[in-house]
């Protein structure tokens, strides 16, 4: 053989078997949960919402599940453990449109898991979009059931790197009861941090419609939500509205859609009341929570108590409304709070 060929073969072989060792090591400890549960005695880092959660989705041992935006990112598993006696996964998604929460569902009802009950936070400026939009585009190859598309993960430098090499040299094993809690600490959440950062919106003259948003809305709920609870009727959907801060509707109010936000609450919550198994929780009228801004890191994210807060009340029943007729008692509360809400005072305030 002459010496250039046996140096391809080499060369080639070598690159084969380091590919190989590379896919196995993936494989095998598998960061992203793509093709197993976690190894008991591996220091998972999980950090990132889009390539984990649908391996955690398929994978994990649950029975209840925790939905929605960066206003369910600070919940607690142990809560739920705790106060309704489930073993609960969070499957967050910061910014989440209806379609990452339709894309997410699938996995989770796709899975061995049986799905005792589905905590749903709703934030409904982002059920006025497309009904395929997503927050940030998605890695396909982690959704899918196509193993060929499988190198990108497999063969990925940076899983390599940052998922596997870098725990094992700086081990710090993520608790899974509190991943994805926002970075800010107890100190951020003071009303002088927050009014420093607020920078209210331009006003607007013309009003929006009340009926402006109900079509976008109606068509997101019909595609990307409701097909899931009523193809799972064992399954109990705990649909929740967020407690933004009273600065959030100083954003409305410039803006000029207190009506047309309005309607859509009352739109949302008649769609889910409709189903026998979903409950639904309002807690943007809860003025203890909503006119302290000590409470918030900015104008609508608020501290982990406030989570814990609302865990109590999905076992309590307490913030429940369980008809249009009670969610637009809730509703004229929330537009009573508003209207007696002093901000000529709190913007004359230093800060």
């Amino acid at each position: 053989m002459n010496p250039f060929k046996k140096s391809l073969i080499i060369a080639v072989s070598t690159i084969c078997i380091l590919f190989g060792a590379v896919t196995a090591l993936v494989f095998y400890v598998d960061p992203f949960f793509h093709y197993h549960k976690p190894l008991s005695d591996f220091p998972y880092l999980v950090d990132n919402q889009l390539s984990q959660n649908p391996g955690m989705a398929r994978n994990m041992q649950y029975d209840s599940v925790i939905l929605g935006s960066s206003m369910t990112v600070n919940f607690n598993t142990h809560w739920f453990a705790e106060e309704l006696g489930l073993n609960t996964v969070k499957l967050n998604y910061s910014g989440a449109y209806p379609k990452d929460q339709s894309n997410i569902m699938e996995l989770i009802f796709d899975s061995d898991n049986q799905v005792d009950a589905v905590f749903l936070g709703i934030d409904v400026m982002t059920y006025t979009g497309g009904v395929e939009e997503t927050k940030y585009p998605i890695p396909e190859y982690l959704y899918d059931d196509n193993y060929i598309n499988d190198i990108r993960y497999v063969l990925n430098k940076d899983v390599v790197l940052n998922y596997i090499l870098r725990p094992l040299a700086d081990p710090d094993k993520t608790d899974l009861a509190t991943v994805y809690a926002s970075w800010w600490t107890d100190e951020y959440y003071n009303k002088q941090w927050v009014m420093h950062n607020y920078e209210p919106p331009e006003q607007i003259r013309e009003v929006t419609p009340a009926d402006a948003y109900l079509e976008s809305v109606g068509t997101n709920l019909e595609v990307n939500i409701c097909p899931y609870i009523e193809e799972h009727p064992e399954t109990v959907f705990y649909v929740f509205f967020p407690p933004y801060s009273i600065l959030y509707w100083n954003d409305v109010i410039c803006e000029n859609h207190l009506e047309a936000t309005m309607a859509e609450y009352q739109y949302i919550a008649e769609k889910m009341l409709a189903y026998e198994n979903v409950r639904v929780f309002f807690f943007p009228n809860q003025e203890w929570i909503v006119t302290d801004l000590n409470n918030y890191a900015d104008y609508s994210h608020y501290h982990k108590d406030i989570n814990h807060y609302m865990t109590k009340c999905f076992a309590s029943g307490s913030c429940e409304v369980t008809s249009g007729e009670e969610m637009k008692q809730a509703l004229s509360d929330m537009r009573l709070l508003i209207e007696n809400f002093d901000f000529e005072a709190l913007f004359a305030e230093e800060y």
